[in-house]
C-alpha cells in the first residue's frame, strides 16, 4: 500500500496493518523534516507530487521489494503540503518472516522512493 496524505502520519495504526502471525520481523523508517539542509536553515518544507504517477510507481516499488526480498507486507506513506521542522514526512514499514529481509526491503523502498518518485 502506497499513499499520500495531507494530514499527520500516525505510525502505530500503520504498523498494525502489517501485523501477521507468520512474520517475526518488522522494520520501519521514519523521515522527519530537519532544521538544516546543505548548511542552510530550514523552517518548513512544502511537498508536491504528480500523484497519479507517483502512486503507481510507489506500488511498483513495494511490489519489487516484496518479490526481491521475500517479505510478506510493505507499505509507504508520504506527506504532501506544508510541513514544519520535526514533522514526519515519510514512513515505510515492512513485515517479514525474518528480520534481515525486513531491514533490506525497508532500505530498498525508501531509497527507490527518493530516487524514482515525482515528489518535489
Amino acid at each position: 500500500m502506497f499513499r499520500f496524505t495531507r494530514t499527520a502520519i500516525e505510525p502505530e495504526p500503520l504498523r498494525g496493518e502489517l501485523a501477521d502471525p507468520a512474520c517475526g520481523g518488522y522494520a520501519s523508517f521514519e523521515g522527519w523534516v530537519r532544521d538544516s539542509s546543505a548548511g542552510e536553515r530550514v523552517r518548513r518544507l512544502e511537498y508536491e507530487a504528480f500523484e497519479a504517477l507517483a502512486v503507481r510507481e510507489g506500488e511498483r516499488i513495494l511490489g519489487e521489494a516484496m518479490a526481491r526480498f521475500g517479505v510478506a507486507h510493505a507499505a509507504c506513506v508520504h506527506r504532501l503540503g506544508d510541513l514544519a521542522v520535526g514533522e514526519l514526512a515519510v514512513w515505510v514499514g515492512v513485515s517479514s518472516p525474518h528480520r534481515a529481509e525486513a531491514f533490506e526491503a525497508c532500505r530498498y523502498i525508501i531509497d527507490e522512493v527518493k530516487h524514482r518518485l515525482p515528489i518535489w
